[in-house]
């Protein structure tokens, strides 16, 4: 089997592995549509914690055919998805059954007896090489991460109250990859030359290079002034119904549409401005425990597309 048809046979089993959960879906990676691509993203991120793009998942992943693979370190990361230790391991299992068909094309018990082993052998050696690999970037890891590092705090601009992992995402850049760093104490480390992405429905997103130089820096994020409006007008207990009605004319574009996803993978209800409006006019504790999960403006910086969950 080649390495690509082995590929083929990968994607196969990450649709698999993504009907597991989403049991509704019937399909395949043809039909696969954009909020299927939004789902897996959250998947693999749950499995793995490491993410894929929705660019990389339309390049490899939804073709019918591709051109070349994949970066070996994209494949390890759906190789996990599913379940498996790595890519390598991956193929090996794959390729275990043709060694052993061949080894009885000799009729021979003695030839057989020379492949197993070999095969037991390349093993160990494939293990060995592994865990010399592991050592050695553990090794490097400890020792470069005491040389040099910096941490880094994100900070409301204008409040400087420090942000959580509810608040803002970030994302380290590598190549077309984009792996989720977990914020501790509103703070991350880095301990070499890297580019970050920081993401939020609430805060302006903002890419930064960074330089480890063994100091402590502070990242100022500046809201968005309409999300923010937004948000606090969830959780108030405003009763005036009109100056909500005002206040939602001004900070929604006409064509905005919302998605509020409902529990228990129950689905997406779906609102038009008229809609969502009347919806929030009088608070109720069902709203209060909406949760901005991701928000798009428009040139004249209006809500144009909202999408909402539930604490």
């Amino acid at each position: 089997m080649t390495e690509k048809e082995s590929f083929y046979k990968l994607k196969e089993e990450v649709l698999s592995r993504y009907q597991e959960s989403y049991p509704y879906f019937v399909g395949n990676w043809k039909n696969f549509s954009s909020q299927d691509i939004l789902n897996l993203i959250d998947e693999i991120f749950e499995e793995t914690k490491q993410t894929v793009s929705e660019k990389w998942i339309y390049t490899h992943l939804k073709p019918e055919n591709n051109e070349k693979l994949p970066r070996k370190d994209m494949l390890d990361i759906l190789c996990k998805y599913v379940h498996k230790i790595s890519w390598d391991e991956y193929r090996f299992n794959q390729l275990a059954p043709v060694y052993v068909n061949e080894s009885f094309t000799e009729n021979s018990s003695r030839s057989l007896s020379s492949k197993q082993g070999s095969s037991s052998n390349k093993k160990k050696t494939i293990i060995l090489l592994v865990g010399l690999a592991i050592i050695i970037s553990v090794y490097f890891f400890v020792f470069n991460d005491k040389n040099t590092e910096t941490k880094l705090e994100f900070k409301n601009v204008y409040t400087n109250e420090k942000l959580s992992n509810d608040e803002v995402k970030v994302f380290k850049i590598e190549d077309t990859t984009q792996s989720n760093i977990i914020l501790s104490d509103s703070k991350i480390k880095v301990t070499k030359p890297t580019k970050i992405v920081v993401t939020s429905p609430l805060f302006k997103s903002k890419e930064i290079a960074i330089e480890p130089t063994n100091t402590e820096a502070v990242i100022d994020l500046y809201p968005n002034d309409y999300a923010m409006m937004l948000n606090a007008f969830m959780k108030s207990d405003i009763k005036d119904w009109k100056t909500r009605k005002e206040q939602l004319e001004k900070i929604l574009s006409d064509d905005v549409e919302v998605l509020i996803m409902l529990k228990n993978n129950l689905g997406v209800e779906y609102f038009n401005k008229e809609e969502f409006s009347q919806k929030l006019i009088v608070p109720t504790p069902s709203i209060k425990k909406m949760k901005i999960i991701e928000l798009k403006s428009n040139p004249d910086q209006k809500i144009s597309f909202l999408r909402i969950g539930n604490e």
